[in-house]
């Protein structure tokens, strides 16, 4: 890799099923979650098309249909609000993937972890460094995170994984990493979903990665880890000898939307901000919070 390679794809793994917020999910995804007025994988979506990504490759399963219409053309839709002169809202509609960004499809047939997810993407990354972004993991902030992370990757050229602090007791719900002490920010250990007491440190991993075509290589011969899943921080970790990869304290505030309070916190967050309900909407949470 060099500093200044521009990073062009985003993998976005939406196989799973959400399972969490069923009865919600039973037919519809967990990604198609309304934040305010957006799904989930929208916010996604654009937070890497702020970051670059021309190209955004969707690693889907069964009743993930929706996805792809989402991003698909609506020439009906699209048709009755012209007629209806809602301009704006045609609009809306129109610029969800703007021109020169395609989207691709690609079918993970069996759930076998997070690391296989972003192995099936491979005939469509080719070898360059691609992000990898969850869309459960909401990130609100001046700069999008990917955006941060593509600017950290032009500084040294290495890999780029986001991480924030966790309390040390939730360490096992997460990949933990340690840095070396020399340069504070270089991985040199990852371990996924440590006991508090096995735990490097208490840096966790998020939804955010920017990763070299390396990692497609150790992905192919990663076995089965923690969960019996094929898991990409055991891939990333023996990576580590071979390529830098650097620990990325972003600037923003995190949303775990994989959790039902984590969702709810990033609803009345996103509703108090938006144009259209944030006055509103702060009056009417005083006025709960007054009762």
């Amino acid at each position: 890799m060099t500093l200044s390679q521009k990073i062009r794809a985003a993998v976005f793994p939406v196989a799973g099923r959400g399972t969490r917020f069923l009865p919600a999910t039973k037919a519809s995804p967990k990604e198609m979650l309304p934040i305010v007025d957006k799904p989930l994988i929208q916010y996604a979506v654009e937070e890497a098309i702020d970051a670059g990504a021309t190209k955004l490759v969707f690693v889907t399963g069964s009743s993930k249909r929706a996805i792809e219409d989402h991003f698909d053309s609506d020439p009906e839709l699209e048709s009755a609000l012209l007629e209806a002169g809602k301009h704006d809202l045609l609009q809306t509609i129109k610029g969800i993937v703007p021109d020169g960004v395609a989207c691709i499809y690609i079918r993970q047939g069996v759930p076998l972890g997070l690391g296989h997810a972003v192995l099936c993407a491979r005939p469509a990354v080719g070898d360059e460094p691609f992000f990898v972004h969850l869309a459960d993991d909401l990130i609100a902030g001046d700069v999008p995170c990917l955006t941060q992370m593509a600017k950290e990757h032009d500084r040294h050229g290495g890999g780029v994984i986001a991480v924030e602090p966790v309390p040390t007791e939730e360490t096992s719900s997460y990949g933990i990493v340690a840095v070396d002490e020399a340069d504070k920010d270089r991985i040199v250990r990852i371990v996924e979903k440590p006991a508090p007491e096995d735990a490097p440190s208490n840096l966790a991993v998020v939804g955010r990665y920017l990763l070299p075509g390396a990692i497609f290589d150790k992905l192919e011969t990663t076995g089965r880890g923690a969960g019996g899943e094929i898991q990409l921080t055991d891939a990333i970790a023996d990576l580590l000898d071979e390529t830098p990869i650097y620990a990325y304290a972003f600037n923003g505030e995190r949303f775990d939307c994989g959790s039902k309070l984590g969702y709810l916190k990033a609803t009345v967050a996103h509703g108090l901000e938006h144009a259209d309900t944030g006055e509103a909407f702060r009056k009417y949470l005083s006025e709960v919070i007054a009762d």
